[in-house]
């Protein structure tokens, strides 16, 4: 070994260590450091023999109030470095200390990912050189007060570096600053621990309640355009599940475990909405948060971002979003660079684009950029077939909400479910299994239960729900019943209006779809 280490246990005496250096000295033997505990001397010398150390034990021993004397692998300071060090190579945060010059004497390995810099390079060297000269830090040198959590974006050589810092003084006894201790997060770091805090449970396509052979090929097409990246346009009527369709898109793809960001492009103003989108910079406006504000295109790098109502976006914000769809860039309010996104979008509206297209509301480059692969969610009235799965699951679900016991439904009071237009589509068939399930004592949902704004047209309070028991006293199977729905919603629509083609624009289904409906149930037209 370089050195023999030695571990001196005594009782504590004045001239001690006077007495352990007239051992060693005139052995000529070089101290290399000296530490001196209460009780405990550690002294590191050079290296010598087995029997010249044997000789020198035997000699430190005779000391007087030396209780004993052996060898130890490291010094105290040595082992309180190694400590150090490895806390320092396993947390995740970058650390960064600096002397009273601002010398860099603390540089740990999450520093150099995060700096993008190795230590050998900026050990020794000045932290204004490294970082830069305006950072926190150097002032907070000066000024000896601490700071917490200021955002941080750095521009060097190296690239851009987007991080969160915190520091504190280091000072002497006298309570004199002599240096700064720095802890850096590196941004991406803290979305990810924010989404991990905050986020939803994630619906998957396993959660989407269906029977259809419509909703079988949307939920198809959907998985595979999942897989990919490419910016998708969900299309349907309100409360079709847009939002729905969108969260399991993002859990099949390969960003689940990074953020999904909803945003609804039609409830904040203008201004407030590209600040959201875009964030700003310190001081970029009055009431602007100190330090800037990231927008929702950074947190949600390399995740989803879920653009709600596409069509109420200003021809501003139209713009700017385009801008940031063709080159992956984005720029926060009041700046002058940009910061490099990996975010993939998937919008919904149920407006339609190609109108506003026409008008001039809508941006045509924007329109074909979001418009990759566009997915169709049927209205309910045109899967009516779903409408016993999407019953079943609604009532399991509220009734466990409100702790009731419910048998399910009636055959007479599902057919009116059945019958029903479903303007509002899926959530107001929920909403009105909701008020159901509360006027409800116990055992299954009754006609009487049924309370719709609107059946074929009619105040419900205008509507006989006994009448509607009476036209089927047995109990039909879920195909049954929702065949003789079709066949009743197809015979009315047929004699009101005439023909298959209106029938069909009435019924909010393709004119083929009648037309098989018509063939099917043998009607003549």
């Amino acid at each position: 070994m370089d050195t023999l280490c030695l571990r001196i246990e005594f009782d504590d005496r004045v001239g001690i260590v006077l007495d352990v250096s007239r051992v060693v000295s005139p052995k000529n033997i070089n101290i290399i450091s000296l530490e001196v505990l209460p009780n405990n001397m550690y002294l590191e010398i050079e290296a010598i023999s087995e029997p010249q150390a044997s000789v020198l034990i035997r000699e430190l021993m005779s000391i007087a109030s030396v209780k004993q004397v052996a060898t130890i692998e490291l010094m105290p300071h040595e082992e309180r470095e190694r400590q150090l060090r490895a806390v320092l190579d396993s947390v995740s945060e970058g650390i960064i200390a600096v002397d009273r010059q601002g010398s860099i004497t603390v540089y740990n390995p999450a520093c150099e990912k995060i700096l993008q810099l190795p230590a050998a390079k900026a050990v020794g060297r000045n932290v204004a050189d490294v970082i830069s000269a305006n950072i926190p830090m150097l002032k907070s040198l000066k000024s000896g007060e601490s700071y917490d959590n200021r955002e941080m974006i750095i521009n060097t050589p190296r690239g851009r570096h987007h991080y969160l810092s915190t520091s504190r003084p280091i000072k002497d006894q006298a309570g004199r600053v002599i240096g700064m201790v720095a802890a850096l997060k590196d941004m991406s770091q803290v979305r990810d621990l924010v989404y991990s805090v905050t986020k939803p449970s994630m619906l998957t396509f396993d959660d989407i309640i269906y029977g259809s052979d419509a909703m079988e090929r949307v939920i198809a097409l959907a998985k595979r355009v999942a897989r990919s990246d490419s910016t998708v346009v969900i299309r349907g009527e309100s409360g079709t599940g847009k939002e729905l369709f969108a969260r399991a898109i993002h859990m099949e793809s390969n960003r689940r475990h990074k953020p999904f960001v909803p945003l609804n492009c039609a409830t904040l103003p203008d201004s407030l909405l590209e600040s959201e989108l875009f964030g700003y910079a310190d001081g970029a406006f009055t009431g602007a948060k100190k330090g800037g504000k990231q927008g929702l295109f950074e947190f949600a790098n390399e995740g989803t971002l879920f653009l709600d109502e596409i069509g109420e976006l200003s021809p501003h914000l139209q713009a700017k979003l385009l801008r940031v769809l063709q080159d992956g860039k984005v720029r926060r309010i009041g700046e002058r660079h940009e910061t490099a996104v990996n975010v993939r979008v998937i919008a919904a509206t149920n407006r339609n684009l190609e109108e506003m297209m026409a008008r001039g509301d809508f941006r045509e480059d924007l329109y074909y950029r979001l418009n990759v692969f566009p997915i169709r969610l049927p209205a309910l009235r045109e899967r009516r077939e779903d409408i016993p799965f999407l019953v079943q699951h609604f009532i399991k679900k509220i009734a466990k909400q409100q702790d009731k016991d419910l048998t399910g439904i009636s055959a007479e009071a599902l057919r009116i479910l059945i019958k029903h237009n479903w303007v509002g589509n899926v959530r107001e068939l929920e909403n009105v299994i909701e008020r159901a399930i509360n006027l409800v004592e116990n055992g299954e949902i009754k006609p009487e239960h049924i309370i719709l704004d609107v059946l074929d047209g009619a105040p419900l309070d205008k509507v006989s729900h006994r009448s509607k028991v009476q036209e089927s006293t047995d109990v039909a199977g879920l195909k049954e019943v929702v065949a003789r729905a079709e066949l009743d919603a197809l015979k009315q629509a047929l004699k009101t209006h005439g023909s298959a083609r209106k029938a069909a624009k009435a019924l909010g289904v393709s004119h083929t779809t009648v037309l098989n409906k018509i063939k099917r149930f043998g009607l003549q037209i």
